[in-house]
């Protein structure tokens, strides 16, 4: 009996070595706007496969640049088409791998206690008049953040850029920008709605019309500095079901042509 105990005891732990054994580790770089809803993809995707994500958030044109620099990114997720196209035209991304992964909307927020009521955006709206004289709106570097970037292009097309631009709180991404607000440090700010989901301090005052700006799109891919199998896996559970269930959770949609390879 002792005998058979210890054997069943010793099948027990070649089991247990060897599916540790396959468990693998995989690094994915994520735009900062996907910290909660990834930080949750995670631990689904452990529980799920045995596999560990390994997340690194950012900007998307940080996380772009630190690729092209040799980071050891398996996955990388941005929050435009701009970095990931960048990436491609240096065939730092695998073929075919391109998909875009989720929408999202872009919104003007106020603090949760600002006596400002919810506008609508238009040609017509004046931003620089619902803050202080010395004021300013908290959005995300226009010049290479992703949400900042959509933000000039949405004030651009509404004909109001040159009057805020010089009003504007630049953050190195959308999240510094989130927490300008959150804190009282803004009066307003400029973010995805996603981000003004998961705050409890702010409010949504406006969305800005969708034809202002091009639609918002995370594409996500496989990069060619790593020859990690297990982030083909990943990548086709993150365009599933049950990875699309918690992006919703956070406010994220799927783009109406998603899944699509580009």
């Amino acid at each position: 009996m002792r005998h058979l105990i210890r054997t069943g005891l010793a099948s027990l732990l070649f089991l247990a070595a060897a599916t540790a054994a396959r468990a693998e580790e995989i690094t994915v770089f994520a735009a900062a706007s996907l910290t909660d809803a990834m930080t949750q993809v995670a631990q689904s995707y452990a529980t799920a496969t045995g596999d560990t994500l390994q997340l690194s958030f950012a900007s998307s044109s940080t996380l772009a640049r630190q690729i092209a620099a040799g980071a050891p990114a398996d996955l990388y997720i941005s929050a435009n088409q701009k970095w990931m196209t960048w990436l491609a035209d240096q065939d730092l991304i695998a073929a075919n791998s391109r998909h875009d992964l989720l929408a999202n909307a872009l919104v003007l927020i106020a603090p949760a206690d600002s006596d400002l009521a919810p506008i609508t955006i238009n040609s017509q709206t004046d931003l620089t008049r619902l803050i202080g004289d010395e004021d300013r709106i908290a959005v995300g570097d226009p010049d290479h953040v992703p949400a900042g970037i959509y933000a000039r292009q949405a004030l651009e097309n509404l004909g109001q850029w040159d009057a805020v631009e010089p009003r504007l709180a630049r953050a190195d991404n959308v999240r510094a920008a989130l927490a300008l607000v959150e804190r009282g440090e803004a009066p307003l700010g400029i973010v995805y709605a996603t981000d003004a989901a998961i705050a409890t301090d702010v409010k949504i005052i406006a969305t800005f019309p969708e034809n202002s700006h091009p639609a918002i799109t995370y594409p996500v891919a496989i990069t060619t500095g790593q020859t990690n199998p297990a982030a083909v896996k990943l990548l086709a559970w993150l365009l599933g079901d049950d990875a699309g269930v918690i992006f919703a959770e956070y406010g994220f949609n799927r783009p109406a042509t998603s899944p699509k390879t580009q």
